[in-house]
């Protein structure tokens, strides 16, 4: 596939009016990176509900949330996720989120459609509505699935951008965080609220940065009032959009006009090292960054001498610059980038400073 007339061809930073099966079906094949996706619930209702006070709760009775049976809803998810498979590239990924309504036939539709699930994240709401009828558990969450095309997908996830963002600890599976409300709910021309479900900002700046980098497509299928394209356009990530209901696309394009991007130095995020190239230490002696027979010196002055094919020997000891250090150290294991420096003009260089220059032609 020619995947600059594919890129050519994609609607990027619009919003397609229309249902999100026949518009999903006129993009290029494999042409977008990540999906997130907000579909309808099926939430079922019944009866107006009612506050304590005899006050109406805003629910969403909305039409499109609004199907005849199981199995029209579940034909509906059927259809959307093989359109949305068939435009993610080889090495995409989907989120999907939903609540206990519709959350479980989704993930079922997912692995039978060939998606491959990564993770379930719990989105744990701080300020959730009340259970006001008192005869269930207040719903206090909603769960999102992250899922690879495939099982093979080479899928982004940037795990240190993340850990970063949770003060250097691993980013858990249960997201706590506030719904959509006060100031950064979307309000229209009567001042009511614009979207029954409009998502927050935060929910999918953490999706993004860890799932996605600066300039990938994404595409968001049910798109509302724009969150998904607000805060891709404020990452500098590219998004399209497909609705259907003029109201809310004409909320969507008001929001979308008053978002600045950020400056391209604050996008970059916190890299792996395992995203780096590799670089094996017999490649510093094939380009003569190192000669064999040159001396290595650990922090306690002990040295070791670099062979022809990258092996290092210290006195009976021979091996890999890690395994030398290892045994040197009586420990089980040694990073011998960081353990070993070669002297130059008499003063101690870490060898990792051969390899960062390596890495840095091969960028």
């Amino acid at each position: 596939m020619n995947r600059t007339k594919s890129a050519a061809q994609l609607p990027l930073n619009t919003i397609v009016r229309g249902d999100c099966i026949d518009a999903m079906g006129q993009l290029p094949e494999a042409s977008v990176d990540l999906i997130f996706a907000d579909p309808p619930y099926n939430l079922q209702l019944k009866n107006t509900l009612h506050r304590p006070e005899g006050s109406q709760v805003d629910a969403v009775d909305d039409a499109w949330d609004q199907f005849s049976s199981f199995k029209a809803y579940d034909d509906f998810t059927r259809a959307w996720l093989q359109a949305a498979r068939r435009v993610l590239k080889p090495d995409g990924a989907i989120w999907v989120i939903g609540s206990y309504h519709n959350i479980f036939r989704v993930g079922a539709a997912l692995q039978d459609e060939g998606f491959w699930i990564l993770n379930d994240v719990v989105w744990r709401k701080t300020n959730p509505m009340p259970n006001f009828r008192g005869k269930r558990l207040t719903n206090a969450h909603e769960t999102m699935i992250w899922a690879g095309r495939d099982q093979a997908s080479k899928y982004t996830f940037n795990y240190d951008a993340l850990k970063a963002m949770n003060d250097g600890v691993q980013m858990r599976s249960d997201w706590t965080m506030p719904i959509c409300s006060g100031h950064e709910r979307e309000k229209d021309a009567d001042g009511n609220k614009a979207h029954p479900t409009q998502k927050p900002h935060s929910l999918l700046h953490r999706v993004l940065v860890g799932t996605t980098n600066p300039g990938d497509v994404v595409l968001d299928p049910f798109f509302g009032s724009g969150t998904t394209g607000a805060v891709a356009k404020m990452l500098g990530r590219d998004f399209i959009g497909i609705e259907r209901d003029e109201a809310y696309i004409a909320v969507a394009e008001r929001r979308l006009s008053r978002v600045r991007k950020y400056d391209r130095s604050a996008l970059d995020v916190t890299q792996s090292k395992r995203a780096e190239p590799r670089v094996p230490f017999g490649q510093l002696i094939e380009r003569g960054l190192l000669r064999p027979g040159e001396m290595l010196v650990n922090a306690r002055g002990q040295t070791a001498k670099v062979r022809a094919d990258g092996t290092l020997v210290a006195d009976r000891l021979t091996g890999s610059i890690h395994q030398v250090g290892a045994a040197l150290d009586g420990a089980p294991s040694c990073n011998g980038w960081t353990y070993w420096s070669f002297v130059k003009e008499g003063q101690k260089v870490p060898i990792d400073i051969l390899r960062q220059q390596i890495r840095a032609e091969m960028r």
